[in-house]
């Protein structure tokens, strides 16, 4: 078959939803669909019951595949958040809730291993030490969140793939789970499970599987990456200096490098490519989500609208979503703040919009610190590209030229890797053929004086309250 008869399906288990995507092999997008998904959140607690995402990814997937010819699906591959983990039993059933990626009860855990709280190892602790009657059910196994799926749509037992085991220590460059992460489990090491190299194909569509989703039976299964990684595959930002910046409830930046680059302090980490080399990058606990999270039930379109009146504003806002932060630097205590008094909901959200873009700047700041390579095309991808004003606002911030790609949803990204493992071609190539260009933003230079003012401000406001230590400041600022 040619490029435009192949397709390649991809799932993504996020916050809010499940969403299902199916591409043809030169990037065009022939179907799609979504479910919704509830969490419930109490403080340090953020729960999903994971007994719904089978049903939300199965629905989702029959929406996208209604109208594709099933000779046409070259494969399938499935990315979810990262840090997002629960138990199961030995059939690979639920036996806790699942503890998402912020959930933030792992604290005495997390300083135990000296590791911050969004990883998954504490939680797996946390789960052991806090559930004990799942900890002691025969053939219990720790599951990453599309570990659920994926054994769903074969019907039997797979590998957890190695970017989703990233934050439960699974170390990538030697493919193995280190001596450090049994030792922290002790007696209970065994729960660990199986894990392959993103891009590997875990098996096969199972038929009654197929019967569920629409995928045909014995469609190729491959391993997939978590969502930010999957939103750097759709953006094509594969080549070294290369960066994709995601801005969904949470932001999330990855690049690509030669080099490994981790720094704990900073919450910077790399994922293997499913090519060459490194992704780097870190998840920060600012986002897009706090706009509907200051603002419930109110139009995210019209706030925005109303807020670029207000882009000149001083109120100064550090925006979080959640307790604490993981990236550009990490501080359990953390917490959101403003400084300054909005004057209406205009500016409120203005200030929460800039608060982001400051953030984004930051952890770039640190990225050059660390000799990180970032040079090259930055992608803004994630659900607050629709905002056109704030992708402005952030290419400002930065001061450099963003590019928006057409397609920017972490599903369309494994719809890439699929298409690309079960072809048998290098990911980046396909990456680059799929991947199309939407607009690219220029930086204003009538906002730069006003934006580095701000930028200077936030910087020394959180080294005075002892977030951040004053080596974390911008050189340029």
């Amino acid at each position: 078959m040619s490029h435009d008869e192949v397709v390649g399906v991809g799932l993504d288990l996020g916050t809010g939803s499940a969403r299902a995507l199916a591409a043809a092999g030169d990037g065009t997008v022939v179907g799609r669909g979504s479910r919704p998904l509830r969490s419930r959140r109490d403080g340090d607690r953020h729960e999903q019951d994971p007994a719904t995402w089978w049903h939300a990814v199965a629905g989702a997937c029959r929406d996208a595949l209604r109208d594709v010819a099933p000779e046409r699906i070259r494969g399938v591959a499935t990315c979810a958040t990262s840090g997002t983990i629960l138990l199961t039993d030995r059939d690979g059933r639920p036996l806790t809730m699942a503890l998402m990626y912020d959930d933030a009860r792992a604290g005495e855990q997390a300083r135990r291993l000296a590791l911050p709280h969004s990883w998954a190892l504490p939680k797996l602790l946390w789960l052991l030490e806090h559930e004990p009657g799942a900890a002691a059910a025969a053939g219990v196994r720790l599951a990453h969140q599309p570990d659920v799926v994926t054994r769903r749509l074969t019907g039997h037992a797979v590998a957890s793939d190695a970017s989703h085991a990233l934050k439960t220590g699974y170390d990538p460059a030697r493919a193995r789970w280190p001596a450090t992460v049994a030792d922290a489990l002790r007696t209970n090491a065994s729960v660990l499970p199986d894990v392959v190299a993103p891009g590997t194909r875990l098996g096969a569509v199972c038929a009654a599987a197929a019967a569920q989703t629409g995928l045909p039976p014995g469609t190729p299964l491959i391993a997939g990456m978590t969502d930010g990684c999957a939103a750097q595959i759709a953006a094509g930002a594969l080549q070294p200096g290369d960066w994709n910046a995601v801005l969904g409830t949470t932001l999330v930046l990855k690049g690509c490098s030669h080099d490994r680059i981790d720094d704990p302090v900073r919450g910077v980490y790399s994922h293997r490519s499913p090519g060459n080399g490194w992704l780097p990058g870190g998840a920060s606990s600012s986002g897009a989500g706090v706009l509907p999270a200051a603002f419930p039930g109110r139009d995210l379109d019209e706030l925005g609208r109303l807020a670029t009146a207000h882009e000149r504003t001083h109120v100064l806002a550090y925006p979080l979503v959640s307790p604490g932060e993981r990236f550009p630097f990490v501080a359990a205590d953390a917490e959101a703040f403003m400084l300054g008094e909005p004057d209406g909901d205009g500016e409120h959200a203005a200030a929460l919009m800039q608060g982001v873009a400051l953030v984004e700047r930051l952890c770039f700041a640190q990225l050059d610190r660390l000799g990180a390579p970032t040079g090259g095309e930055l992608s803004l991808t994630g659900g607050a590209t629709r905002n056109r004003a704030w992708c402005q606002l952030r290419a400002d911030a930065l001061g450099r030229a963003v590019r928006l790609p057409e397609q920017a949803e972490s599903a369309f990204g494994m719809a890439i890797l699929a298409t690309a493992s079960a072809g048998d071609e290098p990911v980046a190539d396909v990456a680059a053929r799929m991947s199309r260009t939407r607009a690219v933003i220029e930086p204003r230079a009538v906002m730069r004086a006003h934006l580095d003012e701000q930028y200077g401000r936030f910087v020394a406001e959180l080294e005075r309250r002892g977030w951040l230590a004053p080596a974390g400041a911008d050189p340029a600022a």
